[in-house]
């Protein structure tokens, strides 16, 4: 028997091939639009692969198989890629990035931090923070603002509250600036490792956010253990981490709370920006779900912590906002052994990527997918089109399975406070003709910034 037959008679077929003419493969494509890229894919089955230069990935869409490699088979699937090599070099090996022991130890050590209870606790500097943005729109009513922007500052001051019990946002030139710099280079760098080797612009960029922000963390951290060597300051994310001790009895080093801190940092303040930014656009351009959001935020009353869990229309909408612009676009794994994704061979070392932009949009779980319809996450049985239950894994803007991300209840409480408040006391309205442009770094923000108007609805409410 020929060496061919052979290996065909030992495992399924490879998937399907998403054919190209380009000698390159689909490189150039995976690093200008890697979105529309996926979204081809996805016509074609449930897994494809697709040449980028000399490799192959494989590309995966179906709910069952991000289960499979998310949960039943996660062991066999590691953060082994160049995304995740690439983010180990500027944020080291935090809950994002560790693997095996490492994360398992700082996973145990950081979890009481994101208890609800002490969660809950930060909803006060949540609102807080938002009120005073509130106040600034009121003095800009009826102009146009970078709604990107706002939401960047605005989140990176409830991060630093947060995390260190500081307004870091005062210094968002220069630590925005640096975020921007570190992540700005992330995606040609990956599609092209080439570009690791020359001190392109993107790469000096890139190095000179990392250490902006190292700087910046480890100056925090110092700053910390002198203030509070006993480590009995409990009050934000930073001192919990510090308290916090595994079996052991052993805490975090400076250096594993420097790569929890940027974690955290990046984590719980690009991704909800842009979650939030997304969001007004999509209110501005569907004005029944907007006014349905104002008739909610108008109709509650009392303290936060009661009202907050009644914004059910709320959280739909951010969820559906989440389905068709996730922060988190893609996610990927390597391989360790051989496998079978979809009656299909998955060879031992070869890359699979679980596009969440395309899968939230698959029409076998999404009925006429690009329309923004909060009804989808309303109460009552979720379903597809042919009236089957609908999956879990069809919708993962925060992953799944172990690995899921730690911070969940933490953002999605933020998103709810900050968008409730704002829109209890704004407009924020599109510009004519406006389109919004989608650039997927790390995370999924608009291109060029979100320029809309902000028109307040009545006096403040202070």
């Amino acid at each position: 028997m020929s060496t061919t037959a052979l290996v065909h008679a030992t495992h399924p077929p490879l998937p399907p091939v998403l054919g190209t003419w380009n000698p390159f493969g689909h490189v150039f494509r995976f690093r200008d639009d890697p979105l529309a890229l996926f979204l081809e894919g996805q016509a074609k089955g449930d897994v494809v692969r697709m040449r980028v230069g000399p490799m192959y990935i494989n590309a995966v869409y179906s709910a069952e198989a991000v289960s499979h490699v998310l949960i039943e088979r996660q062991g066999n699937y590691v953060k082994q890629t160049r995304g995740y090599k690439q983010l180990r070099k500027i944020l080291g090996n935090g809950l994002l990035t560790a693997e095996g022991a490492e994360w398992k130890r700082n996973r145990r050590i950081a979890q009481p931090a994101f208890q609800h209870r002490r969660i809950a606790g930060f909803a006060d500097i949540m609102e807080r923070a938002t009120l005073d943005l509130a106040d600034r729109w009121a003095r800009a009513d009826g102009e146009i603002v970078d709604v990107a922007e706002a939401m960047n500052q605005l989140t990176l001051r409830i991060a630093g509250e947060t995390l260190f019990s500081m307004d870091i946002s005062g210094d968002s030139d220069e630590v925005g600036n640096a975020l921007s710099d570190m992540l700005g280079g992330f995606l040609p760098t990956i599609t092209n490792p080439l570009l690791a080797m020359f001190p392109t612009p993107s790469r000096t960029r890139m190095r000179r956010g990392h250490a902006t922000l190292d700087h910046v963390v480890r100056d925090i951290i110092a700053r910390r253990r002198l203030q509070d060597p006993d480590g009995k300051n409990t009050e934000d994310l930073l001192g919990m981490f510090m308290a916090a001790r595994d079996e052991d009895g052993h805490g975090m080093s400076d250096e594993q709370l420097r790569d929890e801190v940027l974690t955290m940092l990046l984590a719980g303040h690009e991704t909800t920006a842009n979650a939030l930014a997304w969001t007004f656009w999509h209110l501005a351009n569907n004005p029944e779900a907007a006014d349905k959001l104002r008739e909610e935020v108008d109709g509650l009353s009392g303290p936060l912590l009661e009202r907050y869990p009644k914004l059910a229309w709320t959280g739909q909408v951010l969820d559906e906002s989440m389905r068709l612009t996730p922060p988190a676009w893609a996610e990927s794994r390597m391989a360790l052994e051989d496998d079978v994704i979809g009656g299909f061979h998955i060879p031992a070392g070869s890359f699979v990527f679980m596009p969440q932009y395309a899968i939230h949009r698959n029409p076998k779980y999404w009925a006429d997918p690009e329309r923004f319809d909060p009804t989808r996450f309303g109460p009552g049985p979720h379903l597809c089109p042919d009236g089957s239950p609908r999956p879990r894994q069809a919708f993962v803007p925060f992953g799944d399975g172990q690995r899921k991300c730690i911070g969940e209840h933490f953002a999605k409480m933020e998103a709810r406070i900050v968008l409730s408040e704002l829109a209890r006391r704004f407009r924020v309205e599109a510009l004519p003709g406006q389109t919004v442009g989608m650039e997927p770094t790390v995370t999924l923000r608009p291109r060029g910034g979100l320029p809309m108007r902000v028109v307040r609805r009545k006096p403040s409410l202070r």
